[in-house]
């Protein structure tokens, strides 16, 4: 009878682990930074997409350029401190941990991370009051192609900013919150596995837009 079993048994059918083995991600890297390289793969098709509409559209006889304002200049500063910031706060959780022992590395980073966040704020508040004296100075969405495109594109680079500032918020707050004193040796150090990849992304973003607005700025001013 044993035999007659063993013979008309079916290990296809068998759930379970095969052979010990546990499964494991087609990735060999955390899922977050797997999204934010598809997410960036997909804002890198729509920038560029934009742009070659851009250039068509500048062949044809009712496109006037747009003068440059000068406070561009001055954003594409602060954008530029912000990437610093985030590379140095990067930089920092990389080569500490958040124990006691390391609670002025903790300061740092927060500074680092928190100012690079203000930076884009005010680099925000710049590109509106751009739009308010380009309004002011009578160039509005519909009056010319070449208008259209410049508020679109700091439009939309303003609008992955935002984004970005939401996860940069919800990073602030973890950093905030972290308990050394109650939290467990495991739980603090999965904690601030997870803030060092939160940091670093954060950073990946950051030098990504600041790389798309370098070369929307070199567009919009010398054509």
């Amino acid at each position: 009878m044993s035999l007659l079993k063993h013979v008309t048994v079916k290990p296809w059918e068998r759930k379970g682990v095969i052979g010990g083995l546990r499964p494991r991600g087609a990735f060999d890297t955390a899922p977050q930074r797997v999204a934010l390289v598809f997410f960036l793969s997909v804002a890198v098709v729509l920038f560029s997409l934009f742009g070659v509409s851009y250039f068509i559209r500048m062949e044809l006889a009712d496109w006037r350029p747009l003068a440059e304002p000068a406070q561009l200049w001055l954003n594409t500063a602060l954008l530029v401190l912000s990437s610093v910031l985030f590379q140095w706060a990067r930089n920092t959780a990389r080569r500490n941990s958040f124990r006691d022992g390391h609670r002025g590395a903790r300061r740092d980073i927060f500074v680092a991370f928190g100012g690079g966040g203000l930076c884009t704020f005010l680099f925000i508040g710049g590109q509106l009051m751009v739009w308010e004296s380009l309004q002011a100075a009578g160039h509005y969405l519909s009056g010319n192609p070449a208008n259209a495109f410049f508020y679109l594109f700091t439009g939309l680079h303003g609008v992955h900013l935002l984004g970005g500032l939401w996860v940069w918020s919800k990073t602030l707050i973890r950093l905030l919150s972290v308990d050394e004193a109650s939290a467990s040796g495991a739980d603090l150090a999965r904690e601030a596995a997870g803030l060092r990849l939160s940091v670093e992304l954060c950073a990946l973003y950051w030098h990504f837009l600041l790389a798309v607005w370098l070369v929307l700025f070199a567009v919009l001013a010398n054509t």
